[in-house]
């Protein structure tokens, strides 16, 4: 894999100082720039930024993945391995309700990968991976 450049996204929120205490002092994103209606955090060294937008009625739309109901859309980073147990451990610790908890999928098989989903503050999935070899990022 060559060297991997920063990815930019750009996320509603309808509490825009709940989502910022969040990303600050729950996932320990460095705060940017940032107006009354948006905010840019560093997430794991790529810019995420909180835009505000009004609150939707939508509900969470699932797929089934390992028997679990996996919430589309979402984002998130893959980790190094030994930074998402840490990581994963810190988040317990902060109380995250988690809609998956961290496990592993296809242990012992090719892509062996550790997973855990949970929502920010306006109700927007996120899920952080890690790969035992992150080689197999892409492997089928």
């Amino acid at each position: 894999m060559s060297s991997i450049t920063p990815f930019h996204i750009a996320i509603p929120v309808h509490n825009l100082e709940d989502c910022r205490t969040f990303y600050r002092d729950v996932l320990n994103c460095t705060e940017g720039r940032s107006s009354d209606h948006w905010v840019d955090f560093n997430l794991f060294g790529h810019q995420l930024v909180i835009h505000y937008k009004p609150k939707s009625t939508e509900d969470i739309h699932t797929n089934p993945v390992d028997g679990k109901n996996v919430p589309v859309p979402h984002y998130g980073v893959v980790l190094p391995w030994d930074d998402f147990q840490i990581f994963s451990k810190e988040l317990k610790a902060k109380g995250i309700h988690f809609i998956i908890e961290p496990y592993v999928r296809f242990e012992g098989e090719v892509g062996e990968q550790a997973t855990m989903f949970f929502l920010d503050p306006a109700g927007n999935a996120l899920e952080f991976k890690a790969f035992k070899d992150m080689g197999q990022l892409f492997a089928k």
